[in-house]
């Protein structure tokens, strides 16, 4: 249907569970995708799978120097940025007891200061180019609380205070870009996988969690990729600061 036809997009954490959904989503519907990724390999992988022009680039979302040299490659390859997919994330399964300093820093790097970072550079990127999309991807844990994931629940509510005053100021410069946030419930990916499999009795966990959602099952990934094509879309042109929920009845509950 071409709905982000001609536009260039950047996905982080592109190989993998809902980045590889959405990048491979992004790209039939016409944009030319940049995935980055830490794992080279599978990147590289997903990229040539993909095809339609898609390219991989290594970066560390947590790294300013890369974020400098990935916004720099793509400015020089196609000459502009419409569309940025803040995905990359962590986490680790521990309560506020079990946490460590080093597991909270491990996790705020990736998933509150790569989301800042993105947005800095891609706001940046976009001015020149007219405006643009950034999609910052929370979670429901930005939303309620986990007694499991403490320091996951506080990165991903960071990130919804940084995409409503990023979005303010946006509107407010009148540059044309639109930022907001998406908020999967548990997606069977890799990363909800590792969680299960941390907990006591793995099976009676993910029965658990498939129960805490109305719909009784848990998503996948394209649930969120579609989310995602619609903020990174001319459809939501009049949508900014805002949290698409897409949890299976998670937390109407």
């Amino acid at each position: 249907m071409a709905r982000v036809q001609d536009k260039v997009a950047i996905v982080t954490g592109g190989g993998t569970g809902i980045g590889e959904a959405t990048a491979e989503l992004l790209a039939s519907e016409g944009a030319t995708v940049v995935i980055t990724d830490i794992k080279a390999d599978k990147g590289q992988e997903v990229a040539q799978r993909i095809g339609r022009g898609t390219t991989f680039v290594e970066a560390d979302v947590s790294s300013e120097s890369d974020w400098q040299a990935l916004m720099d490659k793509v400015l020089t390859d196609h000459g502009r940025l419409d569309i940025l997919v803040n995905n990359a994330g962590v986490g680790i399964p521990k309560n506020v007891e079990e946490t460590t300093l080093e597991d909270w820093r491990f996790v705020m790097n990736a998933n509150l200061d790569g989301v800042f970072l993105g947005t800095r550079y891609a706001i940046q990127a976009m001015k020149e180019s007219g405006g643009g999309s950034i999609v910052n991807m929370s979670s429901i844990e930005g939303l309620v609380g986990d007694s499991r994931l403490t320091a996951y629940n506080a990165s991903k509510s960071g990130v919804i205070g940084l995409s409503k005053s990023s979005a303010l100021h946006c509107a407010q410069q009148g540059l044309g870009i639109r930022v907001n946030t998406v908020h999967p419930g548990f997606i069977w990916t890799k990363m909800v996988r590792g969680f299960v499999k941390s907990q006591d009795d793995p099976d009676e966990a993910k029965k658990d969690l498939e129960s805490k959602h109305a719909l009784g099952h848990l998503g996948e990934p394209y649930d969120i990729a579609y989310g995602v094509l619609y903020l990174a879309s001319d459809e939501s042109k009049f949508v900014t600061g805002t949290e698409l929920v897409i949890d299976g009845g998670y937390t109407a509950q």
